[in-house]
């Protein structure tokens, strides 16, 4: 049995009843199925674009309307739904780093022991950071943590029309807008009839020039629950990338290979604009990181020195309970780390204990950030692909000087420092899951606080949440991969590049990655990245005085990103912004538009990995095409839809009633 420690109430919450049910049996079924749903759908979403959708809010809707038709439902334990599914719909944040070991041609496949295991690990120890942070920064904190306050609404207004006898409308919402995403969708990957995209590449005297755009009702969605100032600063990533780089480069690099424009352009943007890419993205988070370091220690501090006598009605996980679990957990880590180098070395103690330590010493530093930074400007607006960025040069440099001393195995440095590469990925996998639970946890925390849920069953359900989610990582990656491929290394010969995974992060973890231990980083790139970081940091600071806004990160990932992929997020931008103003006022909660998009997200993430399911079983990518999706039709027909599912979103949203 899990032990819990006492603590006081603090902080307004809901009050509790006696009958009222908060840790079921069919509570966690439920939220077990919503865990595999969203898990697949945004590691779908994450190596297609680089971003993930919050699920908490849809998963508390779904959670709400299934219970009430089982019969029932108390508030608190529609909480424990969505705290469940919010974690491991987090923990598939590992797609940035996993696929990084495809990249490098160290794995062939996601190896389901070894990928689950990781992931479940840094998920939870992700967790277990929290825990001595909940009083500081969320009990007695004035952090506004607004997707947590979103959520604890959402669970109020949505009990109170239960009890009222209303409706399931947010849920039909989203089901709308799933089946809607899954039958384009069908159409485009399955039966290829229409295109995913359109460009047109234009040339001015020896410059390249693209536009672009998509027709992904996925990114549509996304980029509705972005927002206007993060749509808009992807669509400024892309004109700096492809209308000011990449005309800059093609017009002054030469062409030896005579490669037509298209492809010219292509390869320009790929070993050249990218790299700019992560300067701006790696400036950007050092800077939002410095700006928030001394919040954070002053948190940390007043988290691990508090002495207050907590009452029955608000616990924790005991102390004992913790130190067990994580003694676990570092156990399981090391032998984890042990198992992947044994194969190529018998030394495995001295590089073991290294990953260990860091993933505990510099993950708990990033549990404290992440925390903070979520409570302050929300989980979706924290920089998780900063410190990906800072975890892998920090990681990388330490393996670097270990080397030095003579602290690694040779084997480490053999065949162009292949192993260590390999081994910085692996550490870097629980450092990415444990900084993005923490990321979300505390804003679940405080949405317990608000509802008046019992923290240590959140805490419980949310190590099991990320026990669930890791186990169906590992398949949603294979069956990805086996379909689609990733930029860069397709699994079989003859396979469409055009359709490969962007899978952004991991090709910015591997390039950084090599470039530290083989010492051949484009460093001309990366600091003219830093120096249009620095600007746009100036810019968005100018922009704020005037309560708007331009963030640096953001448009650093429009400019590493697939041109097709901005644009379209920043269409989706637009639709919210013009139903915000139709409406005259942004909606942050429940609303018909937040849940429609969600939809989107859901449908052609569950359609993309059921269309690879059927690739994988069949051996074929292009078993139930009917076309090529390359045509002018194929491409007109596909706008058509993109505009009529456009058209649709608008009227269902602005014919909704108030809420």
């Amino acid at each position: 049995m899990i032990d819990a420690q006492p603590s006081s109430p603090c902080g307004a919450s809901m009050p509790r009843s006696a009958s009222s049910r908060e840790l079921t049996v069919r509570g966690l079924i439920l939220g077990a199925l919503i865990t595999v749903v969203f898990t697949a759908s945004n590691t779908y979403l994450g190596l297609k674009i680089g971003l993930t959708f919050a699920s908490s809010i849809p998963a508390a809707v779904i959670s709400m309307a299934v219970l009430r038709m089982l019969g029932g439902g108390s508030i608190l334990e529609n909480n424990m739904v969505q705290s469940q599914a919010s974690a491991a719909g987090t923990i598939s944040t590992v797609f940035a780093v996993f696929p990084a070991l495809i990249l490098v041609g160290h794995w062939a496949r996601f190896p389901f022991i070894e990928t689950a295991g990781l992931t479940a690990i840094g998920g939870m120890t992700g967790v277990l950071f929290t825990i001595p942070l909940r009083r500081a920064l969320v009990t007695e904190s004035s952090l506004p943590y607004p997707e947590g306050v979103a959520a604890a609404e959402i669970l109020k207004v949505g009990q109170e029309a239960v009890e009222a006898g209303g409706n399931h409308r947010g849920l039909m919402a989203l089901l709308s807008g799933a089946g809607l995403a899954a039958i384009l969708s069908f159409a485009t990957g399955g039966l290829r009839l229409l295109a995913d995209g359109a460009s047109l590449t234009l040339t001015l005297g020896s410059g390249i020039f693209r536009l672009s755009t998509g027709f992904s009702p996925a990114l549509l969605g996304a980029g509705y629950l972005v927002g206007i100032s993060g749509g808009l600063a992807m669509l400024t990533g892309y004109a700096l990338s492809w209308l000011i780089a990449v005309p800059w480069l093609t017009a002054i690099t030469p062409n030896p290979h005579h490669l037509e424009a298209s492809a010219f352009a292509t390869s320009i943007w790929l070993h050249d604009v990218r790299f700019i890419g992560a300067g701006a993205i790696a400036l950007a988070a050092f800077w939002t990181l410095g700006e928030l370091a001394l919040p954070v220690i002053r948190g940390v501090r007043e988290a691990l020195s508090t002495t207050t006598l907590r009452s029955d009605t608000d616990r924790d996980l005991s102390p004992r309970t913790i130190l067990l679990t994580g003694s676990v957990l570092a156990l399981a880590f090391m032998g984890m780390l042990a198992v992947f180098l044994w194969p190529f070395t018998t030394s495995v103690l001295s590089a073991a204990l290294f990953g260990t330590l860091f993933l505990f010493v510099f993950g708990f530093l990033t549990a404290a950030a992440c925390g903070y930074m979520a409570g302050l400007v929300g989980s979706s607006s924290s920089p998780i692909s900063g410190i990906v960025l800072i975890a892998t040069v920090m990681v990388c440099s330490l393996m670097l000087l270990m080397e030095h001393l003579g602290a690694l195995p040779a084997a480490f440095a053999a065949n162009d420092h292949h192993l260590a590469i390999a081994f910085a990925i692996v550490i870097l996998s629980g450092i990415v899951a444990s900084a993005s639970i923490s990321n979300d946890n505390l804003q679940d925390l405080k949405t317990g606080q608000l509802v008046g849920a019992s923290p240590w069953k959140q805490e419980a359900v949310l190590l099991l949440g990320c026990g669930v989610g890791a186990l169906v990582v590992p398949i949603v990656l294979n069956l990805l991969y086996q379909a689609y491929g990733f930029a860069g290394a397709l699994p079989r010969p003859g396979m469409d590049p055009t359709h490969a995974l962007a899978a952004p992060q991991p090709a910015i973890v591997t390039m950084i990655a090599s470039g530290i231990f083989r010492q051949n980083l484009d460093w001309t790139m990366l600091a003219i990245g830093a120096g249009i970081g620095i600007a746009l940091i100036v810019v968005d600071r100018l922009l704020r005085r005037r309560n708007l806004a331009l963030p640096p990160l953001a448009v650093g990932i429009g400019l590493y990103l697939p041109p097709a992929v901005s644009t379209t997020l920043a269409v989706g931008a637009l639709l919210r912004w013009f139903l915000d103003r139709r409406r005259k006022t942004a909606h942050h909660g429940a609303d018909d538009g937040t849940m429609i998009a969600s939809g989107l997200v859901v449908g052609e993430s569950l359609m993309g990995v059921a269309l690879a399911a059927i690739s994988g079983l069949s051996g074929a990518d292009d078993l139930l095409a009917l076309g090529t999706g390359a045509a002018w039709w194929n491409s007109a027909a596909a706008m058509l839809g993109f505009l009529a599912l456009c058209l649709w979103f608008v009227r269902h949203v602005l014919r909704a009633p108030a809420s």
